[in-house]
């Protein structure tokens, strides 16, 4: 990969029932992910870790959170170089594409594609627990929390440009408003029955059309939880580990691809370090063009 890749860490777990994702980005970081990357050919840096404050409400640590990740994210994308989000949980999706946005718009709009077990689509009127993390998708398509769906000046996303990939567990309310805006929600099902390849093949083409660049959120539940544990939400039937990193190392050296973010992974429930691991090795995947079959190699 040409341009540097700044790692940025979202120790954050307030938005999310379970808040043992807070440790992801610290634990990540002690594994030695950074070491990974430079080894695959990445030229990665750690950049920063943020945290939520632990003093302030839920609602009101993630706008200050946010507003600080979004900061960060613009600024490293307008000095040409690359952000690696981990989250964390995906509330900080909200931060990262909000500040990708701001940072692209004087080229174009920005696109998405969404990869999670999860709609991530809630309003604070649909959803049933009432978590952040189940909201930054309506967020970023200027609904929900005023505070945060406004943090990119307008909108962060144009429904046209978002592709949700994997999904197998939502709700009515959620399902509702991505429908009514036409946004593209490739289930689970379907990318078990036309291959991943293929569906995110379709993503990306969704997230490029008519867009300046494209950035890549990949929550971990979205594999199945015999592949990766370590995450707060597991729902079974879901996307494979060897098919995730077949499929995103196509996107290696893609000029396109404007940051990646990783969110959810919980080390309190992973087993021997098999999530961190995939964790590790999905980014390299997606960053090192060839990464991913040499680790299969290894494995």
């Amino acid at each position: 990969m040409s341009r540097s890749v700044r790692i940025v860490g979202i120790a954050n777990g307030r938005g999310a029932g379970d808040e043992g994702c807070q440790r992801g980005p610290d634990f990540l970081r002690a594994r030695g992910l950074t070491a990974h990357l430079v080894g695959a050919g990445v030229p990665a840096q750690w950049h920063a870790t943020l945290r939520a404050s632990r003093s302030l409400p839920p609602l009101e640590a993630i706008r200050q959170l946010s507003t600080l990740q979004s900061q960060q994210v613009s600024r490293l994308l307008r000095a040409s170089q690359f952000p690696l989000v981990l989250g964390g949980d995906h509330s900080c999706g909200i931060g990262t594409w909000s500040g990708a946005a701001r940072a692209l718009r004087p080229r174009g709009a920005l696109g998405l594609v969404w990869i999670d077990a999860h709609m991530d689509a809630h309003v604070p009127s649909t959803s049933p627990t009432g978590n952040l993390h189940g909201m930054p998708l309506a967020c970023l398509l200027g609904h929900g929390d005023a505070g945060l769906s406004a943090l990119a000046g307008a909108p962060a996303l144009r429904p046209e440009h978002l592709c949700l990939v994997g999904i197998r567990s939502y709700e009515e309310g959620e399902a509702a408003l991505l429908g009514r805006l036409g946004v593209r929600v490739i289930h689970a099902d379907e990318v078990h029955r036309r291959g991943l390849p293929a569906a995110l093949d379709e993503a990306v083409s969704i997230a490029t059309r008519g867009t300046a660049g494209f950035g890549m959120s990949i929550d971990l539940d979205a594999l199945d939880p015999a592949d990766a544990p370590g995450v707060g939400t597991p729902v079974p039937g879901g996307l494979r580990a060897r098919d995730l990193l077949d499929a995103v190392s196509g996107l290696a050296g893609d000029p396109r691809l404007q940051a990646l973010e990783i969110a959810e992974y919980n080390p309190l429930h992973d087993c021997g370090g098999r999530t961190a691991t995939l964790a590790m090795q999905v980014a390299a995947a997606a960053l090192a063009p060839g990464a991913a079959a040499r680790e299969q190699r290894a494995a």
